[in-house]
């Protein structure tokens, strides 16, 4: 099977114009992940490239499928302000490299927790992972292989990961919508969980 990141690339830039700075980390035993920063009036957003370029495998399947399987990448929109977002860079590249070092499966509804702050000062920790096929559409690849899913990231206060944990990720998303939430901004408060 062909290549499949110039064509990821190709639709990140369709949807989200060109990125105005790229990075790369490449951990031990992974392959190359880049993080590229797109900005677009007020928001700025953040997408790995990298991670689509295997299938993620079942951790307890015997043999990983070369080409079957899901494939996604991150995208995660914040508004540019205060916090030093760029920083951002090497937790997005490290969420992104789990299904190869961890086996995960990155999925809409799961909470990745990067083990600290998202960036300096964030308040947030982990993630909630988005349903795809919003900002940039799902990409469609030849068969037999799943196509690519552009999963967009929701910040979590430690608070709201959980209570994400205790009710799940759609009663979470309603409590945002009730209240208001702009997902967006880089320090906002917890939403009222009570």
């Amino acid at each position: 099977m062909a290549d499949v990141l110039p064509l990821v690339e190709a639709r990140l830039r369709s949807a989200l114009g060109e990125p105005d700075a790229r990075a790369a980390v490449t951990f031990l035993g992974t392959d190359r992940i880049e993080v590229l920063r797109f900005t677009e009036g007020d928001v700025v957003r953040y997408a790995t490239l990298g991670m689509s370029a295997q299938p993620m495998a079942d951790p307890t399947a015997v043999l990983a499928d070369p080409v079957k399987g899901p494939r996604a990448e991150l995208v995660l929109s914040v508004r540019p302000g205060n916090a030093d977002t760029d920083k951002v860079l090497r937790p997005l590249a490290v969420l992104a490299a789990s299904p190869q070092v961890e086996g995960l499966i990155v999925a809409p509804g799961a909470s990745l927790d990067v083990g600290g702050a998202l960036w300096p000062g964030a308040p947030f920790t982990s993630v909630l992972v988005a349903e795809s096929g919003g900002l940039v559409e799902d990409l469609e690849l030849d068969a037999p292989a799943d196509p690519v899913r552009f999963l967009p990231l929701l910040p979590m206060t430690p608070n709201e990961a959980a209570w994400k944990r205790v009710h799940g990720a759609g009663a979470l998303q309603e409590r945002w919508l009730n209240g208001g939430t702009d997902l967006r901004d880089p320090s906002r408060k917890s939403v009222p969980l009570d």
